[in-house]
């Protein structure tokens, strides 16, 4: 009998997790197991504002894949553009650009989520987001090298445009990364004995009328607190009308003079998951309890992509897509894969959800632990305890713990690599949302190699 194959598509929480169990749980020799994935490591996505703001480094938050003496994974560096589940064939374009044709058996869908962006004028051209590692770096060398060229400038205009930051989005990602960068200018700036502290401005809107409606009233009360005292200036119930290179026009009918737009109001699924021609549920592909996708043999689908029921709300409350969901939709995941190998019952997931956490920066963050609510230190405390104890390695967790050591000690450092100085860095270009093929191209696509072969 041949060995099963395998695939599985990305390498954030639930990818990894799913792989790593395989691993442990089939014998080697007894199955096939590939990844597809861009990058030989899987994010740390939660932590992306502390790389942002320079508290962490980016070798901190990416944890190889290929450490572990155990690693039998085949990994195919690209990313999956369309899948065939008639002819079981997954197409993959490498990151050389090339394209291929991966066949399996069973299939693993846990290609994550890309920002959710609108139809509003001048927005993919000129907001940056906060959803990879290359968006984080690229931000904090972005945000230095403003302070730097209004140090330099003395045109008054152009130094109000680039001493103006605006983050679109009241959830997690967008507060943090308000939250980190805003002390990162504020300790910058004594080192600019040239720009008046008072010109530096940030602002962070949302449509939405409460900051983090998730955390509840109190907990989002005080993190709107925290933010206003240090001056970020917050609000609600509105959006962008138009996003300029040098200004931006809010849907309040304010005009702002500002370069740097950084969004973060909310994520979508990845396009991939279109290919595929079945229901989805605001945009995630419908998956059973068991993770599998209805209707097609083999075929399993979890993380933000995935419409997972939420067994432990029933109706048809569906899991939402956080870090802890993923990774134990993973290991499930995982289990019933091997369950479909032994021709075995498949198991249903349920989690509770164990709370929430904020990290603010410095000794500010709100945390909501198994419901119950902290603010200040000790809920920077649990939010730290909580990152820390997620990072898969002990390699990772002497690194970010290192990390937060040393900033602890000697504060921040304002260095700018300039590594992407030339880059545009539009949303576009740096999560590669142009790449998928539409259902009829997949079918010429896979036609088209049956007749070579």
């Amino acid at each position: 009998m041949a060995r099963p194959r395998i695939l599985v598509v990305g390498a954030g929480f639930a990818g990894v997790g799913c792989v790593r169990r395989l691993e442990r749980r089939i014998p080697p020799g007894r199955a096939e197991i590939t990844l597809v994935a861009p990058f030989s490591y899987q994010l740390y996505l939660p932590l992306l504002p502390q790389v942002a703001s320079g508290v962490l480094t980016p070798q901190s938050v990416a944890v190889s894949l290929r450490r572990s003496q155990k690693h039998r994974t085949r990994i195919l560096p690209g990313g999956a553009i369309g899948v065939d589940t008639e002819k079981k064939v997954c197409i993959v374009q490498k990151v050389t650009g090339e394209i291929v044709d991966e066949p399996y058996d069973i299939l693993v869908l846990t290609p994550g989520s890309i920002t959710r962006t609108f139809d509003i004028p001048g927005l993919t051209e000129n907001a940056r987001g906060m959803k990879t590692l290359a968006e984080a770096a690229y931000i904090r060398d972005h945000v230095i090298a403003q302070l730097d060229l209004a140090d330099a400038s003395e045109d008054e205009e152009e130094r109000a445009s680039r001493l103006q930051f605006v983050v679109v989005g009241g959830g997690y990602a967008g507060t943090e990364t308000a939250a980190c960068l805003q002390r990162l200018t504020t300790s910058a700036v004594k080192h600019y004995p040239r720009l008046d502290p008072s010109l530096i401005k940030w602002h962070l809107i949302d449509i939405a009328p409460k900051l983090m409606p998730e955390l509840g009233d109190e907990l989002g009360k005080a993190a709107l607190d925290v933010l206003t005292e240090r001056g970020i200036e917050v609000s609600l119930g509105v959006s962008i009308a138009e996003a300029g290179p040098e200004k931006v026009t809010f849907t309040d009918g304010r005009t702002l003079p500002c370069r740097t737009l950084i969004w973060t109001a909310g994520v979508a699924a990845s396009p991939l998951m279109r290919t595929l021609e079945r229901e989805t549920v605001r945009g995630r592909l419908a998956v059973t309890p068991e993770l599998t996708v209805p209707g097609l043999d083999g075929v399993f689908a979890l993380g933000d992509a995935a419409a997972v029921p939420d067994l432990t709300k029933g109706e048809d409350a569906i899991c939402p897509p956080t870090a802890q969901h993923a990774m134990r939709q993973g290991r499930i995941a995982a289990d019933n894969v091997l369950a479909t190998i032994l021709h075995q019952p498949l198991r249903p997931y349920v989690h509770k959800d164990l709370g929430l956490v904020v990290d603010l920066g410095g000794h500010d963050a709100v945390s909501r632990p198994l419901g119950i609510n902290l603010s200040g230190v000790p809920a920077q405390a649990v939010a730290r305890g909580y990152h820390w104890s997620a990072l898969r390695t002990g390699v990772a967790k002497t690194r970010v713990l290192t990390n937060w050591m040393l900033n602890a000690l000697a504060g921040d450092d304002f260095v700018r690599t300039g590594f992407q100085d030339q880059k545009a860095g539009t949303l576009q270009e740096f999560e590669h949302t142009d790449v998928y093929l539409t259902p009829d191209q997949i079918r010429e696509h896979t036609a088209a190699l049956h007749t070579v072969h």
